[in-house]
């Protein structure tokens, strides 16, 4: 059944800046998820590459599906409002033994918008805890953009090697802990990150960036964005659906999104980064 959010829970994001778990879908519906990815990746040398998983929503219906899903929208709609854009999606896949992680840093030095009515839906798709490199948060961290600097490091998942030029109280941290189709949702300011994974299992989550439909960009240009609930408010042009996995006009459309919206990422990355 749809879920809608409480008063009380919408609260409770609006004071820690994160909600979880939430149900979205069912364990039996999730393992078939995760049966389609692991069917792409074999046909991609083992793994979505990294090109392939900024939209990956643009380019695999099943996942054009996923970011419409009602039982994610809705309570997505119960924080941001009736009108919602899906900015981006894909997979962190963090496999046993990987030294792969996140540090600490909050979404907003590189999605651009004009404010930051925005969030993270993240999906698993397997288990995800402490012991696999589960979501950490720092709640009531969601008031105020931080500087972030480039960490150098090739195994920072994030798309300009980011992390947050701050001290982080460690001891305030939550390890966010779901179960194969439930999920988080936090606000694209909150300072959250995650530890490779030293166990010996997969960590698979998906995550969509949804914001709120009313929002623009906050420098320049329109961008792309696709439209999932609610009416459209011209600031992004809206993209389209894949006609099936990979095709080649989606793959055409897809290429060209993906120049646009990376050159606005690592444009708003540099934005954020202190003076030398």
């Amino acid at each position: 059944m749809p879920c809608r959010l409480t008063p009380d829970a919408i609260s409770r994001y609006h004071r820690d800046g994160y909600l979880a778990p939430l149900s979205a879908l069912s364990g039996a519906e999730i393992a078939t998820y995760l049966d389609r990815l692991t069917h792409v990746e074999q046909g991609l040398s083992g793994r979505l590459p990294p090109t392939r998983n900024v939209k990956a929503h643009l380019l695999l219906p099943w996942l054009w599906d996923l970011v419409h899903d009602p039982r994610i929208l809705d309570p997505v709609e119960d924080v941001l409002g009736a009108d919602v854009l899906c900015w981006a999606s894909g997979f962190f896949d963090k496999r046993p033994g990987e030294p792969h992680h996140v540090p600490w840093h909050q979404d907003a030095t590189y999605w651009g918008l004009a404010a930051p009515d925005a969030l993270t839906a993240w999906i698993a798709f397997t288990p995800s805890h402490p012991g696999n490199g589960g979501l950490r948060v720092v709640p009531g961290t969601h008031g105020t953009l931080l500087a972030h600097g480039d960490t150098g490091d090739k195994f920072n998942m994030l798309p300009g090697r980011e992390t947050v030029l701050t001290d982080v109280d460690e001891a305030s941290a939550v390890d966010i802990v779901l179960q194969p189709g439930e999920m988080s949702l936090h606000h694209l300011l909150l300072i959250h990150g995650s530890r490779a994974n030293d166990s010996q299992e997969r960590r698979c989550g998906f995550a969509i960036r949804y914001i709120a439909g009313h929002l623009g960009k906050a420098r320049g240009g329109r961008g792309t964005a696709t439209l999932v609930r609610g009416r459209d408010h011209g600031h992004f042009d809206l993209e389209q659906p894949p006609e099936g996995e990979f095709h080649p006009a989606a793959l055409d459309r897809y290429n060209a999104i993906l120049r646009l919206w990376m050159r606005g990422v690592f444009d708003e990355v540099a934005h954020h980064r202190p003076p030398a």
